[in-house]
């Protein structure tokens, strides 16, 4: 984990959040309803234990570079084709390894397993998003045209 990541982890943001907040970085942006808006998604859908936020956060990383957010945007196809990719690659990873996707089974009921966990999480998930950025043709700095 980057020192970045340390120093979120430490003003409180959790792992969605903290996806989003080092994809904004690479964009040079600066979004704090969007950060607000993935709170919905930490420990697991609002600390349900569902879905691991990396995971879901990291879905909705691929959306900033690669999702619509005006009218005239036109649907990107490779969209829900890196979210597939990034799916798959964290079942087969993560999900083996700890059990599952949701919260619940990768931390299995331990706080310990979130201090060891949440952090590989976040930082192998950041990377996959950015490889399959960069091999479906996106800039890591994000679109041009806001």
């Amino acid at each position: 984990m980057d020192d970045r990541m340390k120093e979120l982890w430490r003003q409180g943001y959790f792992c969605s959040q903290i996806l989003m907040r080092m994809g904004l970085d690479l964009q040079g942006r600066d979004n704090p309803q969007l950060l607000r808006a993935m709170n919905g998604l930490a420990g697991g859908l609002g600390f349900t234990g569902e879905l691991c936020g990396a995971l879901s956060g990291g879905a909705c990383l691929l959306g900033l570079y690669a999702g619509k957010g005006k009218d005239e945007d036109e649907e990107n196809l490779r969209l829900n084709f890196m979210i597939g990719e990034l799916v798959t690659w964290f079942k087969n990873g993560y999900g083996q390894e700890y059990g599952g996707i949701r919260c619940d089974e990768i931390l299995a009921g331990s706080s310990q397993n979130q201090a060891i966990r949440c952090p590989i999480l976040v930082t192998g998930t950041l990377q996959k998003v950015k490889e399959l950025l960069v091999e479906n043709g996106f800039d890591l700095a994000g679109p041009d045209d806001d």
